[in-house]
């Protein structure tokens, strides 16, 4: 099986091109193989690309997270795809149409040097409605803003909404040491009220316009940036009346935009890098 590899802002992932056929059934497994960092050749997920329509602007897009279970969607996931395609010439446009299982996304190349590209990603409506995200405390909520959320001991006023897949903002005045930001994460991630897990963002807001995040992803741990995440505490900052509509993410490795724009599209902006190419033994 060939493969390339890319990272936006050092969220990796391992690129599987449409003309490559896999034995879907052990897809799972082999994620989980080919993502280990010791023995594998290490990612925060396997993306697998095929070809959705006649034209070489319509893609399917399947994620599996490092632990091998599958999302719905990935913002930096999207990103890597569509720069992947271009950078094979795979595609007949610099936009591309993604088929993901939350529907389609767009990708749209918008400047390059060498093997970094500047993506920018249509990922949809947000949606906020409990069922949809989805939370169930057992109670009725019109949305998920400022709910109060014990874990181990303590009270954290979360906000709860869905890109396709679920997240979980925490809004804090300052970050934690690691190992507690990490049990926080895992806790949330994995809370009986989130059904299919949950996502988890740390936001620090620093003005109206930037916001600081660090990511705890489910079914991966910690990661050094997240596209839908970035997307997911914008727009949580948005509703609280912290930022304006349009903001800079800040990250562990740099700088993404988030715009919730007027006709309700999320639209985010970031690079995305071509690493290297390989062969992995599939069987």
């Amino acid at each position: 099986m060939h493969f390339t590899k890319l990272h936006g802002l050092g969220n990796d992932f391992l690129v599987v091109c449409p003309d490559e056929e896999l034995d879907t059934p052990t897809t799972s497994e082999l994620a989980r193989r080919i993502c280990e960092r010791h023995t594998g050749v290490g990612a925060d997920g396997l993306l697998l690309l095929t070809q959705a329509g006649p034209s070489r602007s319509e893609v399917g897009f399947r994620i599996f997270n490092a632990d091998g279970s599958e999302a719905e969607i990935s913002g930096n996931g999207l990103g890597c795809a569509t720069a992947c395609l271009t950078y094979h010439k795979k595609t007949a446009g610099r936009r591309i149409v993604f088929n993901t299982p939350a529907g389609s996304r767009t990708g749209e190349i918008i400047g390059n040097a060498g093997r970094v590209y500047e993506v920018k990603m249509e990922l949809g409506t947000p949606r906020l409605r409990p069922e949809d995200i989805p939370f169930d405390d057992g109670r009725y909520h019109e949305r998920i803003i400022d709910y109060p959320m014990p874990i181990n001991q303590k009270v954290y006023d979360i906000t709860s909404l869905s890109m396709g897949n679920p997240h979980c903002a925490v809004f804090i005045e300052r970050f934690p040491a690691s190992i507690e930001w990490h049990q926080i994460g895992r806790e949330i991630e994995s809370h009986p009220f989130f059904p299919h897990r949950t996502n988890v963002e740390f936001v620090h807001v620093l003005n109206r316009g930037e916001i600081e995040v660090l990511f705890w992803e489910r079914g991966v741990g910690e990661t050094l940036s997240s596209g839908s995440g970035s997307s997911a505490a914008a727009v949580a900052s948005i509703l609280k009346g912290l930022t304006d509509r349009k903001v800079k993410i800040l990250t562990s490795m740099g700088v993404v935009t988030v715009e919730w724009a007027p006709n309700d599209l999320v639209y985010q902006t970031g690079p995305a890098e071509v690493v290297f190419e390989g062969d992995y033994p599939v069987r």
